[in-house]
């Protein structure tokens, strides 16, 4: 009886841990006729999204470079952080999509050839927000990320406002001008060749492509009033060396008078990190869907 009695016990508490845990699903893609390619994301359901018959917010979480569309499930343990987060109360249920960006930065490249900017907002977030029950108004659109994906978001969010209710940049890859210039020619033809241009040096790397995408810039060139139509969640490592970068941006936005949540805390440019730091970026954007 004892044995039976634990057995039913047994099944009714993974049931009960079933119904908590959300679905994802990898390896999907959107056909992308912008960028004449399919583009792979993966995505995280909420535990009742199968269940229910509501429409939910969603959160757009971009990867890093040379990483994809599964790291922040694979890496950052994301859905395991969201489910937890979900039944604590600690964040409302909620979609997050993850794009594969590969190492486009987010932006439309220099030459024309490869935008992945327009195709996310005039081919991606549309598809999304057809195929799946999200409410797609922007007081239920949140976009977050890390490194690369920490300057996509802030890219996204300061170009298009009207697109984003919030953003949680986690260790953003923002730069000034003479750190950008500073970039060694074998990192440089690595990682921004491609995007930003082939063969530039010095002030040749501040072109019109950067212009249009260095975030500190774009903070400038915005008035207060502009900035405050989205809410800004910054958090970086103090051994990050990225630390200098968002620094910078935090002074900026505050003496623009811009409020904004700035976090510095214990730690590097590591997945430790962000998998420490996800659930309060998400509690930050979760905060811009409940009504006050």
């Amino acid at each position: 009886m004892k044995k039976l009695l634990l057995i039913c016990l047994l099944l009714t508490t993974g049931a009960a841990f079933g119904q908590q845990a959300g679905k994802v699903i990898e390896e999907l893609y959107v056909k992308s006729d912008i960028l004449d390619r399919n583009v792979k994301y993966a995505i995280y359901l909420p535990y009742d999204y199968e269940t229910s018959n509501r429409t939910y917010p969603v959160v757009y979480l971009l990867h890093g470079y040379g990483d994809d569309h599964t790291s922040w499930l694979q890496f950052g343990e994301v859905n395991r952080y969201a489910d937890k987060a979900i039944a604590e109360g600690k964040i409302p249920p909620m979609i997050i999509v993850m794009p594969d960006a590969g190492t486009s930065w987010y932006i439309n490249n220099y030459n024309g050839k490869q935008n992945y900017e327009d195709f996310f907002f005039k081919e991606f977030i549309p598809t999304i927000e057809t195929e799946y029950r999200i409410k797609n108004k922007k007081q239920y659109r949140g976009v977050a990320g890390l490194s690369m994906g920490g300057y996509g978001t802030l890219v996204y969010s300061i170009k298009h406002p009207d697109m984003f209710s919030a953003a949680a940049a986690l260790s953003a890859a923002v730069r000034t001008d003479d750190d950008f210039m500073a970039i060694t020619e074998a990192r440089w033809k690595e990682a921004y060749s491609n995007v930003i241009g082939p063969n530039l040096n010095g002030k040749e790397r501040l072109n019109s492509t950067w212009q249009a995408n260095s975030v500190l810039g774009l903070v400038q060139s915005k008035s207060a009033d502009e900035l405050k139509n989205v809410r800004y969640w910054l958090d970086c490592g103090d051994d990050d060396a990225l630390s200098k970068g968002n620094g910078l941006l935090h002074i900026a936005l505050t003496e623009k008078k811009v409020p904004h949540e700035f976090r510095i805390r214990d730690g590097g440019h590591t997945w430790t990190y962000w998998r420490t730091g996800i659930v309060d970026a998400l509690a930050f954007i979760g905060d811009s869907f409940r009504q006050k």
